[in-house]
């Protein structure tokens, strides 16, 4: 027997093909097509489209730790970033980056990777959205940066008076003279 099916036996080491075998399963796929053209057809699946995530990705929390790994150690306690979503271990945090945002991982979370086309509407409230969220930040860190500014100034003053007072008093007139006298010689 032959280690293929396809292959008949040949003693002069040239691959020699079944045709009949060919012949079989090409009939067998042209009545599966046609089974499916005449039969229901296959539904496509429905994917929602890709939107931004509500959460923030945790990188750090593993950071700086030693853990000890054995042959029973389960895969999502391995070293790297797992994802349960696609049951894999990604080694760095770059790469996990790019699995989250990839094809598969938005496949397996049942997104497809089209973004819904955004209206003018929807662009100009967003726009407003935005505008106040910065004007609150904004009064809020003037507000802030103003009080911190003061009170800066004030111990500014209260350091420079101090600075003063500590001062050795001046020379007088014989002090000056002597200064006077020895820059000009």
């Amino acid at each position: 027997m032959p280690e293929h099916r396809w292959l008949t036996k040949n003693l002069d080491f040239r691959r020699k093909w079944d045709k009949d075998e060919y012949e079989k399963l090409a009939e067998k796929r042209l009545t599966e097509e046609r089974e499916k053209k005449d039969g229901k057809p296959v539904q496509p699946v429905k994917r929602e489209l890709l939107r931004h995530r509500d959460y923030k990705v945790d990188l750090e929390s593993k950071l700086g730790k030693t853990i000890v790994i054995t042959k029973t150690t389960p895969q999502s306690e391995m070293g790297g970033y797992y994802c349960n979503v696609c049951d894999c271990v990604v080694k760095d945090s770059i790469n996990f980056l790019d699995h989250i945002n990839g094809k598969k991982h938005q496949r397996n979370l049942g997104m497809s990777m089209r973004v819904e086309r955004s209206t003018l509407d929807q662009v100009k409230k967003r726009f407003e959205v935005n505008k106040k969220k910065m004007e609150e930040k904004q009064k809020d860190y003037d507000f802030e940066e103003r009080m911190k500014e003061l009170r800066e100034e004030a111990l500014g003053r209260t350091c420079l008076m101090q600075k003063r007072k500590r001062k050795k008093p001046h020379m007088g007139a014989l002090g000056s003279q002597r200064l006077f006298n020895m820059y000009n010689k």
